[in-house]
């Protein structure tokens, strides 16, 4: 990626006003920079094609469909919004609203996911400053973590073997900020709807051939569905030196966050009272201390060393109320005891004996905690050489990686009553069935994923580019049970995955592309645990003993068109830049989450073959008073095997079986998406903006075989802007959903009979989007 020398005088955001700043992604910096940024960025655009910092080449060499981000853009609507920008702006992300909290969200590019959902199959690898950031024990992603103040530029490739394990879809490097790329201060804060309250600040300084940068950013919010505050608090701190050929930083993130993720809620709630919560409390607490040291050294004209090292230490507690399928054992079996199930399983409690009915005519439920305390350790060294070959211009980058993680997960679940608040109140007794199948777990895990990568850009023409390259993958998993044996188990992956493309520009201003790669995914150590139908799983991941997995293997094709023009004479006029691109994405031995009879637990499964495919389109029009965009994706993901799924509540399963066959679609992934935005300058100081976002209609979770009507596809539209009073005073705003548009993300399906006294029948769950809401602040620099 690109060295940005940037002299930033800073913002820091004060709130409460009507108007929303920022410029859409990739508008024009402000005052006369303007035109010249606009001519000149299609050419100079430099991406990274590998994790570490140092190794990028100009984006038209790339094979492959590329989307970079500024740190503007990422703050289009006021505050900076990585996943929101992404949903904006990428044709291809959707963002699914699984556990309904802003700050916690599934991110899906090309039908694969990155989120923060232990049990949701993983296929998007995310990099901070060239460290893999998905977490060790199921390799999700805590979007809450990340620093989003002190992010520099976001880098989004499609499938690429360099990026490691997880690649499947794609992967999102971050590259953050320091004080050589920032300088000055900057802060803002903004508050509005739903109680929220928050604020940033940054600052960086140059001095001499030493750097320094640090961030803030604090949130609080009461959350738009009861139950469902948020707290933040997130930092960012690097300090660095540079020389003439020699550049050190230790940089530090860190993070304590707490939040409500309440999850879906059952469909006759919610047309209710769309506040409406199911069952309650489902509270997260996140916490992590993350240092990294890079390093890059200039060894020649044409030859760079970049390296980097890292600990991680990330701490997780879980506390979800749910509903049970406890019950009152018949009275010929063991009268006045509690069963599981059904009335003829005994439930027993960790003193080893059965368990009075306690309940008193309540309704059952339990309260399933579970922490997970993970540290990580590990580093990364590349060499990149620029030097000709053959006299024709070369890009040649070679790296290793080595990736250690140790991980203590524990969880219980108690028995509890769910009250008429739907509040579950815990009665102090914890459940340890002699099968196993719910009892406490304290599973500790070792990960050791290692890496060995190559790729080279070959000028064979000044039009023509073509690459090659590949990487090793080895994955060891240990897992080793500390209550018993049923967990023990040892796990062991390796790959090698190529990729060649070829860039051909067919006139300076277009030029064509074509690649094919792979990448492949070990189960993580969550899936390994959890992948026996008759012992399942806890949706927060109770482990049980468990035939092995196999690992995901995905072979990616693609090919477009890319381009841009100016427009006028000299360009005055404005620039138009668009995309064309096919892609086809083939995956082997995909692994799903299929759900279980038991109420609330489910388990991992290699389900075969599956397809995503699809068209990405885009335009984008930029001139001194205008940015505007439109972009197109479909998304066609299907099976491509025939599947026998458990999908109990499915109300079109006899029996609770489903049949998929090939063609049938895959839940959660709307096929098509379209997104467009404008961005005006009705003066100089004075910018107003719009954006729409629409989704077409998806599966349930659940309805694999394609049985039932699907969640109606959505449309949103919001409205920002911002006034730059001064040189160092800006106000924002921001008007989200404007037409208070009432639409779902995420849909699946649960027993409606499980809490009698609210008399539900339809067995549809869903996550609604949030309501019309208005957000403002101020942003200082200096």
């Amino acid at each position: 990626m690109q060295e940005r020398s940037k002299k930033f005088a800073s913002p820091i955001v004060l709130g409460g006003c009507l108007l929303a700043g920022a410029a859409a992604a990739q508008t024009p910096p402000p005052d006369g920079a303007a035109s010249a940024a606009t001519t000149t960025l299609p050419t100079v655009e430099v991406i990274g094609t590998s994790p570490l910092l140092g190794s990028g080449i100009d984006r038209d060499k790339v094979p492959a469909n590329v989307r970079s981000f500024s740190d503007r853009d990422l703050r289009q609507e006021g505050a900076p919004d990585l996943t929101g920008t992404l949903e904006r702006r990428v044709p291809g992300v959707t963002v699914n609203d699984v556990q309904a909290n802003p700050f916690q969200p599934d991110v899906q590019f090309r039908g694969f996911d990155a989120s923060p959902v232990l049990g949701t199959p993983q296929g998007l690898a995310v990099y901070q400053n060239g460290v893999r950031i998905n977490e060790a024990f199921g390799d999700t992603v805590n979007w809450d973590l990340v620093p989003e103040v002190a992010i520099d530029r976001t880098n989004l490739v499609s499938n690429n073997p360099v990026f490691g394990l997880n690649a499947l879809g794609g992967a999102l490097a971050l590259e953050m900020k320091n004080g050589f790329t920032f300088q000055g201060f900057e802060g803002d804060v903004r508050g509005g709807s739903f109680g929220r309250r928050a604020g940033s600040a940054q600052y960086g300084m140059q001095v001499g051939r030493f750097g320094a940068y640090v961030a803030g950013e604090a949130l609080n919010e009461d959350g738009w569905r009861d139950f469902s505050p948020s707290e933040l608090r997130r930092m960012y701190a690097d300090l660095g030196a540079k020389g003439e050929r020699l550049e050190l930083h230790v940089a530090f993130t860190g993070a304590s966050n707490r939040f409500g993720a309440i999850g879906p809620a059952p469909v006759e709630l919610l047309n209710q009272r769309r506040e409406n919560v199911y069952t309650t409390p489902q509270t997260y607490r996140n916490n992590l201390s993350f240092v990294t040291v890079t390093g890059s050294y200039q060894a020649t004209d044409t030859l760079a060393l970049q390296s980097n090292f890292y600990w991680r230490a990330f701490r997780q507690h879980v506390n979800n109320g749910n509903t049970s399928d406890v019950q009152a054992c018949d009275a010929a079996v063991a009268p006045g005891t509690l069963c599981l199930d059904d009335p003829t399983t005994i439930l027993f409690a960790t003193t080893g004996s059965p368990v009075a009915d306690v309940l008193g005519g309540g309704v059952p439920g339990s309260v399933d905690r579970s922490s997970t305390f993970a540290t990580g350790l590990g580093g990364s060294v590349q060499a990149t050489d620029k030097a000709a070959l053959l006299g024709h211009e070369n890009n040649f980058v070679v790296g290793a990686s080595l990736d250690h993680g140790d991980v203590s997960f524990n969880a219980s679940s108690e028995l509890g009553i769910v009250g008429s608040d739907l509040f579950v109140n815990g009665t102090g007794i914890i459940i340890d069935q002699p099968a196993g199948d719910i009892a406490p777990t304290r599973l500790n895990t070792t990960n050791n994923y290692y890496g060995l990568y190559a790729t080279d850009t070959f000028n064979v023409t000044p039009a023509l580019a073509v690459t090659a390259g590949g990487r090793y993958n080895l994955a060891q998993i240990r897992l080793s049970d500390q209550l018993g044996t049923a967990l023990n188990g040892t796990g062991r992956y390796s790959r090698f995955n190529p990729a060649a493309g070829a860039t051909y520009k067919i006139t300076p201003g277009v030029t064509a592309y074509a690649g094919y790669s792979e990448a492949n995914r070990a189960p993580t150590p969550a899936e390994l645990g959890c992948a026996d139908p008759l012992r399942p799983c806890t949706l927060e991941g109770f482990l049980v003993s468990d035939p092995p997995l196999k690992q995901v293997v995905a072979r990616t094709y693609e090919a477009g068109l890319r381009g841009g023009f100016a427009l006028g004479e000299g360009g005055g006029a404005g620039r138009l830049s668009w995309n064309l691109g096919l892609f086809r994405t083939d995956s082997s031995d995909d692994i799903i989450n299929v759900a279980s009879p038991i109420t609330g637990r489910g388990f991992f499964q290699n389900a075969g073959d599956t397809r995503r495919q699809g068209i990405e389109a885009g335009a984008n029009f930029r001139s001194d008073n205008w940015s505007v965009y439109l972009d197109y994706s479909l998304v066609d993901a299907t099976f491509e095997s025939t599947l026998t799924l458990l999908s109990p509540n499915n109300p079109a399963a006899p029996g609770g079986v489903i049949t998929v066959q090939p063609g049938d679609h895959l839940p959660s992934i709307p096929q098509h998406r379209l997104k467009g935005g404008a961005v005006y300058s009705i003066t100089a100081n004075w910018k107003l903006g719009a954006d729409i976002v629409f989704a077409s209609d998806q599966y349930f979770r659940g309805d694999e075989a394609n049985q039932n009507p699907k969640l109606p596809g959505y449309w949103v539209v919001n409205l920002h802007s911002s006034y730059q009073v001064t040189d160092n005073f800006e106000i924002f705003g921001v008007i989200q959903n404007l037409f208070d548009q009432h639409y779902e993300t995420f849909g699946t399906y649960t027993d409606p009979t499980q809490v009698p006294f609210l008399g539900l029948s339809d067995p549809r769950t869903v996550s609604p989007a949030a309501p019309l809401a208005v957000f403002a602040g101020i942003r200082v620099t200096f």
